[in-house]
């Protein structure tokens, strides 16, 4: 967004500002009511729009805990063409839950997936049932004060620190900056895979975390490629691979770049084709798809959708072209991982002790 447009959305933003602020304020004081529960709920989320890595971070957490507890998710399923409260079962696809946690789904089958734009609603129908979860992780629910969660971790993009943006339609925020306060947890997603001690400080006190707030650093950490069809097996997993190859990068997410960075560095050409996030592919998409990947000159072609995109296409609609998702982890920063999942497990262990 130019300057320009950003002075003229001002007034709005103003307004927006204000009406957030009397919200927030009403539940602080207790105007508005907010549930909390007897039980672990654990709240990813971020005051941006978008693109800080909250399902990655929820999907982190979700394994550290899964071992040892029954745990849901509760999402509100953007995207998805049903309503209300649904619990994931087999018989689901992205469109009547939403790619996010379709993704975690079939990623994690022992974990209880649910959506709900209603996140009360939601908690109640999966404590509600004859199994009952012990723990419930809401991804995306920072700003849901209707919920007052037991823990409350926030992200935010190294790049786009929440503390240099205002709110929208000017800004990015979906809050003021002052609504970091309410996180337990504040996690720097995004972050260069070397960062010094010296950046770490830096970026930490710009932040000006309260007393009572921890900060971690967290980074992406690509994996070898998931072959998608017959024609990618056939070529291996190993990201050098593409080393011979004209790579077609296919996105449907927030914030692309990471993954095109990250593809640029093995694939002998590449081109790109982006959608707006939680974006669903109809066929006039697949045509633009194979023709953009007929635009590229080298002999060897292929193409690398992210993680969250691979639970959408229909691989059967490119043919022999070879199609693969590119896989990450989250990891932390030197001792940060075992720092932070410490802080997740302490929160879960005391909760149930108290109780």
């Amino acid at each position: 967004m130019n300057i320009f447009l950003r002075i003229i959305l001002l007034p709005f933003t103003l307004i927006y500002s204000i009406v957030v602020r009397l919200r927030n304020f009403f539940y602080d004081i207790g105007l508005l009511k907010s549930t909390s529960y007897d039980f672990p709920t654990i709240v990813v989320g971020n005051l941006s729009v978008g693109g800080t890595g909250k399902t990655p971070h929820t999907d982190f957490i979700l394994s550290i805990l899964k071992k040892d507890y029954l745990s849901a998710v509760l999402s509100r399923g953007y995207g998805r063409k049903t309503k209300g409260y649904k619990l994931a079962d087999s018989g689901d696809r992205p469109s009547t839950i939403g790619d996010e946690p379709f993704q975690i789904f079939s990623k994690h089958p022992e974990i209880l997936v649910a959506v709900d734009e209603k996140r009360k609603r939601g908690i109640e129908k999966l404590r509600a049932l004859p199994s009952a979860p012990q723990l419930i992780v809401l991804d995306d629910a920072f700003q849901h004060r209707r919920v007052k969660a037991g823990l409350n971790i926030l992200l935010t993009d190294y790049s786009k620190l929440f503390i240099n943006d205002i709110v929208l339609p000017s800004g990015r925020l979906r809050e003021p900056k002052t609504a970091a306060k309410r996180a337990d947890i504040i996690v720097v997603t995004k972050s260069p895979k070397v960062l010094s001690p010296l950046e770490i400080r830096r970026i930490t006190n710009e932040l000006k975390p309260k007393a009572y707030q921890k900060v971690f650093f967290s980074f992406i950490d690509y994996q070898n490629l998931r072959p998608l069809n017959v024609a990618a097996k056939e070529i291996g997993e190993s990201i050098s691979n593409m080393k011979n190859f004209g790579v077609l990068a296919l996105s449907a997410i927030a914030n692309p770049k990471p993954f095109e960075l990250h593809l640029n560095r093995y694939a002998k050409e590449i081109n790109y084709v982006r959608f707006r996030d939680h974006h669903f592919f109809n066929e006039k998409d697949y045509q633009k798809i194979k023709e953009k990947v007929s635009e590229l000159f080298s002999p060897q072609k292929a193409i690398v959708t992210t993680e969250k995109d691979a639970v959408k296409l229909d691989v059967n609609k490119f043919g022999e072209i070879p199609v693969f998702s590119l896989p990450i982890e989250i990891k932390f920063h030197k001792h940060e991982e075992e720092d932070f999942t410490k802080e997740i497990k302490d929160y879960v262990r005391s909760y149930t002790r108290e109780r």
